[in-house]
């Protein structure tokens, strides 16, 4: 969780692992556009870490125990994402491809319908707040 922008090469490097057969790594950036209208000029994400952290290890743990992953790493954005920039990223490695495919989709899933974050969309004509667990 932070402002600095997301390094995915780094989130890839930290979950490669020799017996690694599959890393999968999950990018979500900002769009120009969001339901249909066109024009968001960027977002603004409101993170409350202290709740957001355990909620994102536990869901980690849940992938662990589901799938044989070999390391987790996710990461989300707070504060202004310009569009085009990247807002959350999901990593995982397995030693085959269906675990990781399987729990990098269960871990950006779970993040979005559990994680207490909030965005607000920026419009030439205002903004709005959206989202959230």
């Amino acid at each position: 969780m932070g402002d600095d922008p997301i390094d995915a090469a780094a989130l890839t490097a930290e979950v490669s692992r020799r017996a690694a057969g599959a890393v999968v790594l999950f990018v979500g950036a900002v769009r120009d556009n969001s339901e249909g209208r066109s024009g968001v000029s960027r977002l603004f994400f409101e993170v409350y870490p202290e709740m957001v952290e355990p909620i994102i290890a536990e869901i980690a743990a849940v992938a662990s125990e589901k799938w044989p992953l070999l390391a987790v790493a996710v990461e989300h954005r707070s504060g202004d994402v310009m569009v085009g920039e990247v807002s959350v990223a999901v990593a995982v490695s397995s030693a085959h491809r269906v675990d990781a495919f399987e729990a990098a989709r269960y871990l950006i899933d779970e993040l979005k319908a559990r994680a207490p974050i909030w965005k607000k969309e920026f419009w030439p004509d205002g903004a709005e707040w959206s989202g959230g667990a």
